[in-house]
């Protein structure tokens, strides 16, 4: 917990804060739980800023160049590794998957031909209803009971931990099995979800594990070759690769796998982190076109880049005379997808206030599994729509009701996996769905995906999405086709891509690395124009109405998340405005007894390190003109952890401490209450701070505007900023938490700003 996290909120009388202190205490906390009033406090910040102490300093100097090109090289294994795995990984999902599905629906469709013609058409149902309820409580009781972080695409949790967030158990080897496990069932289970954003996921978790060379679960297993990587900052930079690894295996799209992780995920930058990234997404792809390729019969055949691709779009063509159809379909796909996300938003609220136990998580996946597997039976039994067969039908196909030489079209689509779903609905002939099989289609699967995006299970948002979208779209190109019937430019396949691209743009507010994407994944790069347009227009009108979908479940959660830039209404706020006061400092030489009964009482993890101060006269006023010693650095809660469990005090003082040891306790640190120390110790050793603290740490005065103190922060991804007056001494702190509780809320060009409390929890 960061310094900001027990700090009352101040008046601020020159912007327009709405204060939420007209109801008791209890009915506000109930409230402010259900909504978006609060900011948790069980987030921490990550330490991306290094610390320059004079144990680094001396580190660096003894570094030769050879051991610099070592670790650069190093870093290179890692993502190649990184890469390698994540495409095993994806390969192994996907294999599951399309195990699993072909099972369940060959037994289904094995009851659904013999009760056809004996009016027992209820057993189909129970059996479809038995398997995917089966399945779903398997990943719904994986991710409930064991892993709770491993629920939904993961794509939010990975966000907020490239923006600095530090969310719990999220890259843990655990949170990997379980959302590996948990995806299979959920997408053979019938869950209108998609395998495809939980690899974004489970490409970052191999990136930590790997970058870090050892795991908790396996304490005897430790590759000192990779100790130099054993910080914040370089786990981030390789937990972003991994998350590109992951976009490249779900899509076969490396270009659009790097793209999503800077538009969507890192917040630090440079040319020589994207070089990485980028072999790391083209290892992904090809270790999962190996792979594949063995798979499928054909070693070494590279030609399946991804978990899945659109189909073959190369001879598809479009008119500038078309523009403005994909503009009115932009615009479509915006308005569905922010009435998608304000449903799930509520949905959303409602689970986090009621449905937050366990036992509760589970069975709620259950009903919605239920009621999936019902919905699709009903809309195969009610709304049968037939087509001739074709001599290269799928296997899959079922006549049902239809008559001889004919199968169901709308059995063919509920009886695959719902990627094939989507390619169906983008390569099938003029004459395969009818508009009304396309409407029921279409309207159950928003609702039933609005439903499901939330419930804890692993499941992603893009195929859903595109499902939707595919379904409109082509139902565009029939209503086209019916109004200019003898023109050879209304394809279907291309205007269900065009709605497919919209809805999930409409939904998730994605601009370029999707349309790298989805250009990746057609192989044409002539739609790229189109498909930028239509995403452009989309994410202008779904802004209109409220956030992306992930956004918005990052700030139901909490999260101190920190956009790209800060708001131009909050221009106005001083450093003394923003930071947290009073603060708690340390002295160059601290008495360990002070130390231990600061650590033991507070929940800070940043103190700054002050000359000329007398902490017996320090009290808990708030007083703005108070000061707290001449400002000299910054210590950590988890150096001075080290410390003190190394006793590097009193006669200890020259223990020869390296930067190494604090490595090998990095991530996990010896909390406070398990560190003994003797009460000679306390009361007559002193800690000498001034090799280990940070002499370089930023600082501003009290006189900054909040725009600077919020570029400081984002660009260079502090945890702590120290604020001191014109005489340098400290009067404030100001942590992420201080910045990320003013929101700025955007609706119909109207702009409000809320003070959200920060809980203690």
């Amino acid at each position: 917990m960061d310094s900001s996290e027990t700090t009352p909120l101040l008046s601020r009388p020159n912007i327009p804060v709405n204060h939420m202190y007209d109801e008791d205490e209890s009915d506000f906390e109930d409230k402010a739980n259900a909504t978006e009033k609060i900011l948790s406090g069980e987030y921490e910040s990550l330490d991306y800023d290094g610390c320059e102490n004079v144990l680094y300093q001396m580190e660096e100097k003894k570094k030769s160049v050879r051991e610099t090109m070592v670790i650069e090289m190093l870093r290179w294994l890692v993502m190649f590794f990184v890469g390698v795995l994540t495409g095993l990984v994806a390969s192994l999902i996907d294999f599951c998957v399309i195990k699993s599905t072909a099972l369940k629906f060959s037994i289904i469709k094995q009851y659904v031909e013999k009760c056809v013609d004996k009016e027992c058409m209820e057993i189909p149902l129970l059996v479809w209803v038995g398997i995917n309820g089966g399945l779903v409580f398997v990943a719904a009781v994986l991710t409930a009971c064991f892993e709770p972080v491993a629920a939904g695409s993961g794509i939010p949790q990975i966000k907020c931990y490239l923006n600095g967030v530090k969310v719990p158990h999220v890259v843990r080897l655990k949170t990997i099995v379980v959302k590996v496990i948990g995806v299979v069932c959920s997408v053979a289970g019938g869950l209108i979800v998609g395998k495809e954003g939980p690899m974004i996921h489970s490409g970052a978790v191999i990136a930590a594990g790997i970058s870090q060379g050892r795991s908790d679960t396996f304490r005897k297993f430790d590759l000192k070759i990779f100790e130099f990587f054993r910080a914040d900052t370089e786990k981030r930079d390789f937990v972003a690769g991994g998350a590109a690894a992951g976009v490249s295996a779900a899509f076969g799209a490396p270009v659009g796998g790097v793209l999503f992780s800077l538009e969507e995920g890192a917040s630090f930058w440079n040319q020589a982190l994207a070089w990485r990234i980028f072999f790391a997404s083209m290892m992904s792809t090809f270790t999962l076109n190996v792979i594949q390729s063995y798979i499928q019969g054909i070693p070494w055949d590279l030609s399946y880049p991804g978990l899945f691709n659109f189909g073959s779009f190369d001879t598809t063509t479009y008119s500038a005379f078309e523009i403005p159809i994909f503009i009115l379909m932009g615009v479509l796909g915006g308005l569905l997808g922010a009435l998608f996300n304000k449903f799930n938003y509520i949905l959303t609220k409602f689970r986090k206030r009621y449905i937050n136990q366990s036992r509760d998580q589970v069975m709620e996946a259950m009903i919605v599994a239920i009621i999936t597997a019902t919905v699709g039976y009903f809309s195969l039994y009610f709304n049968n729509n037939c087509s001739p067969m074709l001599h290269n039908q799928d296997p899959n196909s079922v006549q049902f009701y239809c008559n001889d030489g004919q199968y169901s079209s709308t059995a063919s689509i509920l009886f695959q996996s719902p990627e094939d779903s989507v390619k169906s609905l983008f390569h099938e002939s003029k004459g395969m769905y009818s508009p009304s099989t396309l409407i029921v289609y279409c309207l159950c699967v928003f609702l039933l995906a609005c439903w499901t995006y939330g419930l804890y299970v692993p499941s992603g948002l893009f195929i859903p999405s595109l499902l939707v979208g595919a379904a409109w779209g082509r139902l565009v190109g029939i209503c086209l086709n019916y109004i200019f019937p003898n023109e050879d430019w209304v394809d279907f396949g291309k205007y269900s891509l065009i709605g497919a691209a919209a809805q999930l743009g409409g939904i998730v507010r994605m601009t370029i690395s999707l349309t790298v994407i989805i250009m990746e994944a057609t192989g044409n790069i002539t739609f790229g124009l189109p498909i930028m347009i239509v995403l452009i227009v989309a994410k202008w009108v779904g802004d209109i109405f409220n956030e992306g979908i992930y956004d918005m479940h990052i700030h139901i959660q909490g999260v101190p998340l920190l956009g790209w830039e800060p708001s131009s209404v909050l221009t106005n706020l001083s450093a003394r405005e923003v930071m947290s006061h009073p603060v708690s400092v340390f002295r160059m030489k601290e008495s360990v007894g002070r130390i231990m009964e600061v650590l033991k009482t507070e929940t800070h993890n940043g103190f700054p390190v002050v000359e000329d101060h007398n902490p017996d006269l320090q009290n808990s006023s708030e007083d703005e003109d108070m000061s707290f010693g001449t400002y000299r650095g910054i210590i950590l809660r988890s150096q001075l952890l080290v410390l003190l469990k190394q006793r590097v005090f009193g006669d200890n003082e020259a223990h020869g401490l390296t930067t190494k040891d604090f490595r090998d306790a990095y991530p996990k640190f010896t909390p406070i209450r398990r560190i003994h120390v003797t009460q000679y110790e306390r009361e007559n050793c002193e800690m000498n701070l001034e090799a280990y603290m940070n002499p370089a740490a930023y600082c501003v005065t009290d006189n900054a505007l909040f725009p600077r103190i919020f570029k400081l922060f984002r660009a260079l991804g502090l945890r702590h900023l120290v604020v001191v007056n014109k005489h340098h001494q400290v009067v404030g702190m100001v942590t992420r938490k201080d910045l990320a509780r003013y929101k700025v809320t955007k609706k119909l060009w109207k702009v409000s700003v809320e003070e959200l409390a920060i809980s203690t929890q």
